[in-house]
């Protein structure tokens, strides 16, 4: 279904990219030209405008479509928790998902198991 919506979003942007082109700017582009009937200039301006928003109007639907269907099947994630069969993070001990609270409280609990006491006075900087 996606494949067929994108060839059809395709064929809209390369049809509406014509339309666009063979309207006659205020230097002639590429709706310059002599005629007269069907493809007049009054003719040409209501045909291509009609076309170029319809074809506008089919462009915003297929787009809108095409980012509904690709976020509909997307399932939430949490940046914080990892799996269990993902292993252990690099620090030690994993950090549990939080289960009230926030990722600050989650955060503050993990740096106050890590905190070492803090320094009683100026210290010389050691190199690595």
């Amino acid at each position: 279904m996606q494949t067929v919506v994108i060839v059809i979003h395709l064929m809209i942007v390369a049809v509406m990219i014509g339309a666009v082109l063979l309207q006659k700017s205020e230097g002639g582009g590429l709706g310059m030209g002599g005629g007269a009937g069907f493809m007049s200039s009054r003719g040409t301006a209501n045909l291509l405008t009609r076309t170029t928003a319809i074809l506008a109007a089919g462009f915003f639907l297929t787009s809108m479509f095409l980012s509904w269907h690709a976020g509909y099947s997307r399932a939430p994630s949490s940046i914080i928790g990892t799996p269990a069969s993902q292993g252990q993070p690099a620090g030690g001990s994993p950090i549990a998902p939080p289960t009230s609270g926030g990722i600050l409280d989650s955060l503050k609990k993990a740096d106050e198991q890590q905190q070492a006491p803090a320094p009683t006075g100026p210290q010389v900087p050691r190199s690595q």
